[in-house]
């Protein structure tokens, strides 16, 4: 079993570690302490984890079920070297948004997901096989930073013209109060401060519902009604015990061609959480980039197949094991039972689908920036030079393009738009222009290794 990842040797003979002890990935603490902090796994990964399929129309059970089994798959594809939840990305908001304006349906977004985890794991392939300097040669900070960048403000019309109308006080408040978590709480609260927020928002509108009775605005669907903001009525109907709803997956070309350019985040998100790994453990773990990629791949091949949300490697639960130091991957395993268990109760899916909109849309309004911003944070931690044209030409027309849903029609039928057009334009308009330059801005475009900062970006 010690090849699998899950042979965990006894750290310090099952007594709590010393202080300033450091569990490894292949030592366990007692399993009471396993479970315990399998606990705060869990709550670290859940307030992004829960919110993506809400924002995406997905099933969150389902979804939160299916994190916990690609967690699994993740731990033993990588034999227990690289300790990581997989969580429900919320990289694919904007593409999620995009086709269902496009007139997709819930199929069509899981069946796009499912076509970007299968180049996803292609590219982890591909990776294992020539070494982890061909994602730092195809994919250079000054792109990635872009193309993560254009993702997260090409959101922004979801909630300016989706969320925040259904109750603009409400959002305001929300917005106002998930800012305030995320600056005045310390530690593992300043990273749930996402989760903190949505609770605040839900709170306020069922106080605001019992006090000043329903509300006249948009709903959901656009329509002007008068409604709760909290309507709870789904949840004493839902079971406490059950299977959430599967569907297939369909595959519509357009749908998938706007989702293509996330596996450009999802490859730098996984560089990322594995470099950190790597310094907070001690480990090279440059050998396993490729397994993580591919696993990760994997992993939302099989979620998406059955209606669940694509997955990434979450960056809240590297905050978690920074704060203990306790790198075990048997903490992993259990965050996962935990997540399996969530998915199997119909009742709580009905508390998530209650969430009101003017709550998400103050939650959107902090999150889909924060998203956009780790593009420049990206950019700052590799110093990108963007006085030099040849960085800054393509990022410019890229950004511009995704946030602004420019569209280029090709023929009657196919066309490149938003984020899918913006990450052509940024990818090509940078290689092209590199070989094109001068030597001394070919050069000086060069960068070192995409990184992005190991810090929560989903919460």
């Amino acid at each position: 079993m010690g090849g699998l990842g899950v042979g965990w040797k006894l750290h310090n003979g099952g007594r709590p570690p010393a202080p300033g002890a450091v569990v490894a990935p292949d030592e366990r603490l007692s399993w009471g302490r396993t479970v315990g902090l399998g606990a705060q796994h869990v709550v670290a990964m859940f307030g992004a984890s829960f919110v993506a399929p809400v924002l995406m129309g997905l099933n969150p059970n389902l979804a939160i079920m299916m994190s916990g089994i690609a967690t699994m798959l993740f731990l033993l594809w990588t034999r227990g070297t690289i300790p990581s939840y997989l969580g429900n990305s919320l990289s694919f908001v904007g593409a999620a948004a995009t086709i269902r304006a496009q007139g997709g349906d819930t199929a069509e977004i899981t069946g796009a997901l499912l076509v970007t985890g299968a180049v996803l794991a292609g590219c982890g392939f591909a990776v294992k096989a020539l070494g982890a300097r061909i994602v730092h040669t195809v994919l250079p900070p000054v792109v990635t930073g872009a193309v993560v960048m254009l993702i997260g403000f090409n959101l922004a019309p979801v909630t300016a013209g989706t969320y925040w109308p259904q109750d603009q006080w409400v959002a305001l408040a929300t917005m106002a109060a998930t800012g305030l978590f995320l600056v005045a709480l310390r530690g593992f609260w300043s990273r749930i401060a996402i989760f903190l927020g949505l609770l605040f928002g839900y709170l306020l509108s069922w106080i605001l519902d019992r006090s000043l009775g329903r509300i006249h605005s948009p709903d959901g669907s656009g329509q002007t009604t008068t409604h709760w903001r909290l309507d709870l009525s789904a949840v004493s109907h839902a079971a406490w015990i059950g299977l959430p709803h599967f569907h297939a997956p369909a595959f519509d070309a357009s749908a998938i061609l706007v989702a293509l350019p996330v596996v450009i985040a999802l490859i730098a998100e996984n560089t990322g959480h594995v470099k950190a790994v790597s310094e907070m453990t001690g480990a090279d773990l440059d050998p396993r980039m490729g397994d993580a990629i591919a696993a990760d791949g994997v992993a939302t091949v099989i979620s998406t197949a059955v209606g669940g949300g694509a997955t990434t490697t979450y960056a809240e639960n590297i905050g978690v094991m920074a704060a203990t130091r306790v790198y075990s991957t048997a903490a992993y395993w259990a965050a996962a039972c935990f997540a399996l268990l969530f998915g199997l109760c119909p009742k709580f899916g009905a508390i998530v689908a209650a969430i009101p909109g003017g709550v998400l849309g103050g939650i959107t309004v902090v999150l889909y920036g924060m998203i956009g911003l780790l593009g420049a944070q990206i950019w700052i931690r590799n110093r990108v030079d963007l006085t030099n044209p040849v960085n800054l030409i393509p990022c410019a027309a890229g950004i511009i393009i995704g946030a602004g849903g420019v569209s280029l029609h090709i023929t009657k039928n196919f066309t490149l738009s938003g984020i899918a057009l913006g990450t052509i334009v940024t990818l090509t308009g940078y290689h092209t222009l590199r070989a094109l330059a001068p030597a001394h801005l070919r050069e000086a475009a060069g960068a070192g290794p995409a990184t992005p900062d190991p810090q929560p970006r989903d919460s």
